[in-house]
């Protein structure tokens, strides 16, 4: 996968003044969860915020939406702020979080078909594709060049040897073209967000070789991103908006509501599919489809619990070291020393969950 470098655009036009109808874009994901549930029980419009959801197909979509002022605020793969704000392969806007969504919820999934050819671990996988180097090359899906997927799945690659850029391909799928893709076999595996690792497994077509959880405990995985320029025109809505959040993970997070949250999020206008497929993730226990194995719900995915919620510097010098690391962000590109503070804003979290004890 090639790096990404700076790029420039002609300028979005300006933000809507205090007061307008905030719009708020999320991809079907399960991690879109807290903002699922604040809009459907009322946590925004309970802070006085007229509040419209639009349902996105990629993360490039929701970037570009941000961008152009589309949208107000999205669901977004965290890195994605890094990208934007440093405008690799896009307009450069700057862009934040006071929220984490989540930490978690990933797993890399590889073809029924590996696995029937012996494929076990990361290990066996850098064994096959040196058994089939001269037949063709393994093509493994992330759904965001700048994502934490694509981190975490290339670490997983190179502790076992193999080089991302040469012993296989490694292409961006929106999320919910991967599943069809895996089972078209057009490409031999993917790391993603549930439901679409539950449903790889549900359907047969794949297994979990690895859960995030397990691969970078505590990462950043989905953040609700505005731009800086929203924040600081609209700071009293904006606070109000991470408060209903932060509100709604707590929620998220309470193992009596996790089956009804499975449900909530099955609707048609959300993620559409059924409870059952996402309820693995959510209540567990997380079938990993090889063979029996299987992983409790309760570290796969957090909203809250643990500060998941907290976007704090040091998690976002993890995202920011992991796109240097690989090389997503392109040699000769040095990051600013104070990105990772600005980016991810522990102050401004801070602020809102004053104002939520105090409401």
């Amino acid at each position: 996968m090639p790096t990404l470098a700076a790029s420039r655009a002609p300028h979005p036009p300006p933000s809507p003044a205090p007061g307008a109808r905030i719009r708020i874009g999320f991809v079907p994901l399960t991690d879109a969860a807290p903002i699922l549930v604040a809009h459907a029980h009322g946590l925004f419009r309970k802070r006085g915020l007229e509040v419209e959801l639009s349902r996105e197909v990629g993360w490039a979509t929701v970037r570009d939406k941000v961008i152009y002022r589309e949208l107000d605020a999205a669901h977004a793969v965290a890195p994605m702020l890094v990208a934007t704000t440093l405008g690799l392969g896009c307009l450069a806007t700057p862009c934040l979080s006071a929220h984490v969504l989540n930490a978690h919820g990933n797993a890399i999934t590889l073809s029924t078909a590996l696995w029937k050819r012996g494929v076990r671990d990361a290990s066996t996988l850098r064994d096959e594709i040196r058994r089939i180097r001269h037949e063709r090359l393994l093509v493994l899906g992330v759904v965001f060049g700048c994502s934490a997927q694509h981190i975490i799945l290339r670490d997983w690659l190179r502790g076992a040897g193999i080089d991302p850029d040469k012993d296989l391909r490694i292409v961006v799928v929106p999320p919910p073209q991967l599943h069809r893709n895996l089972a078209a076999g057009t490409i031999d595996g993917y790391c993603v967000g549930d439901p679409w690792n539950t449903l790889a497994v549900r359907e047969k077509t794949g297994w979990i070789v690895a859960t995030s959880a397990a691969l970078a405990p505590g990462h950043p995985e989905k953040v609700f991103m505005v731009r800086e320029d929203f924040a600081a025109a609209r700071p009293e809505e904006h606070l109000a908006l991470v408060s209903a959040l932060q509100e709604a993970a707590r929620l998220c997070d309470e193992p009596a509501f996790r089956p009804e949250l499975a449900k909530l999020l099955s609707r048609p206008e959300f993620i559409n599919l059924p409870a059952r497929l996402l309820a693995p993730a959510l209540v567990g226990p997380l079938d990993l489809g090889d063979g029996g194995d299987s992983v409790s719900a309760e570290n796969y995915i957090r909203f809250f619990r643990d500060e998941a919620h907290v976007p704090s510097p040091l998690r976002a010098q993890w995202m920011i070291d992991g796109l240097v690391r690989h090389g997503v962000i392109a040699k000769g590109l040095s990051p600013p020393a104070d990105l990772a503070r600005r980016v991810f804003r522990a102050d401004l979290c801070a602020q809102a969950r004053a104002r939520h004890a105090a409401a």
